[in-house]
């Protein structure tokens, strides 16, 4: 199979470049695959497909940019061109842009691989029945938010025209179902990137480092996770080091600068800015504990999933899509309330004076983690190309009878 991927991937900065590149590692390895052609966003450095393990050959076709209003037509041209078997659309709704028009353009594209008979997958990593638009930065006035469902509606409508719509969550599954009164949603779990070892669980001499990962200054925002440090530093004399790894997101440009600024005067807070995948093992495997300083969520957390792929306790606020991963795939944390710096760190001091409790996280979260590996996820995914193939083969024949 000559497998299509379209997609962000590094060193993009666009959201989920760093899944495609865990699955199209995958993918590579699998003897089904022929030719990998992946159909990305352009950047200004080379793409990262320098992969040790022996695979299949990848070609790249830089063919999109965020926000452009031609990406329907260029990636619609790099199909053309390249011909692929099937394609498989890594999105979410924001994926080709932060404006609604871009945005939507780019959407259209699984409705044109179906219109020209192309199989192909749309892997859909959050809908927005299920985002707190107001706490996840896209607007709080009311009348805007019903504009945006109506948009969102619409362009789910239009995903849905795909041969198959995976998503990563039962939950997702059941309202699209119902919702949209559609068979071909299904259920494919996110998967864990990287399953090392089983670790040690020991840490680093010094101080015990609390780090969280990701792109900040929406739903996500760390000043909470600084003042709950202090005050466990305050209550326990404990040596803590907070870690926020990562940058801002794209919407909230200079959000960390200004944190960094306005914390300045509070001991061992580290930025670390843009962490490069070879960083990734490092900076998980020397963290005490992560912790999710979210206010919303927006679809299953890649976060999660490395954390426990690490063996990492975490520290998670109890809403959304995060408490139903714990209930659904397996994993424990310790819960806060997402506004309350009090909260968070009754949570963080639960697990660095309990030596005991932070190694029985981590052992759970690591075997939660170890149930779906990345390898898994491509099969799935590459079953459910086979199918639609099927399909098609059957159709065909009984037409021509």
């Amino acid at each position: 199979m000559k497998l299509a991927i379209v997609t962000a991937y590094p060193p993009s900065k666009v959201t989920l470049n760093e899944y495609a590149y865990h699955l199209v590692k995958q993918f590579r390895q699998k003897e089904e695959v022929t030719e990998l052609i992946l159909l990305t966003d352009k950047t200004e450095g080379a793409k990262d497909i320098s992969f040790t393990e022996a695979g299949c050959k990848i070609t790249v076709k830089e063919c999109w940019s965020f926000n452009s209003y031609k990406n329907i037509f260029s990636v619609t041209k790099a199909i053309n061109n390249t011909q692929p078997d099937a394609v498989l659309f890594n999105l979410q709704f924001m994926k080709f842009g932060d404006k609604k028009i871009a945005a939507a353009l780019g959407l259209m594209l699984p409705l044109v691989c179906k219109l020209k008979k192309i199989p192909n997958i749309v892997l859909l990593h959050n809908i927005l029945e299920e985002v707190d638009l107001g706490s996840a930065g896209f607007t709080s006035n009311k009348l805007m938010q019903k504009i945006y469902g109506f948009i969102g509606t619409s362009l789910t409508k239009l995903i849905l025209k795909a041969d198959v719509v995976a998503v990563t969550m039962q939950k997702y599954v059941d309202i699209l179902e119902f919702k949209y009164l559609k068979p071909n949603v299904k259920l494919i779990p996110h998967g864990t990137f990287e399953i090392p070892e089983e670790p040690d669980y020991t840490l680093p001499a010094g101080p015990l480092q609390i780090m969280t990962f990701g792109k900040f200054g929406t739903y996500k925002k760390v000043e909470g996770m600084i003042e709950a440090v202090e005050l466990v530093r305050e209550r326990t004399n404990l040596e803590l080091e907070v870690v926020i790894a990562g940058t801002d997101n794209p919407n909230v440009p200079g959000y960390l600068a200004k944190v960094q600024e306005d914390y300045k005067h509070v001991p061992n807070v580290r930025f670390t800015g843009y962490v490069e995948e070879h960083e990734v093992p490092t900076l998980f495997n020397e963290s005490a504990a992560v912790v999710f300083p979210y206010t919303s969520t927006t679809g299953s957390s890649g976060v999660l999933h490395q954390a426990g792929s690490y063996g990492k306790a975490v520290v998670m606020p109890d809403l959304g899509d995060l408490a139903l991963l714990v209930q659904d795939e397996g994993y424990r944390g310790e819960f806060f309330e997402p506004t309350s710096v009090e909260s968070l760190a009754n949570a963080i001091e639960a697990i660095v004076t309990n030596e005991k409790y932070r190694l029985e996280l981590a052992r759970t979260n690591y075997k939660a983690a170890t149930a779906h590996p990345m390898s898994q996820i491509a099969d799935m995914y590459l079953e459910e190309f086979q199918n639609i193939l099927e399909k098609k083969t059957n159709h065909s024949a009984v037409i021509t009878a």
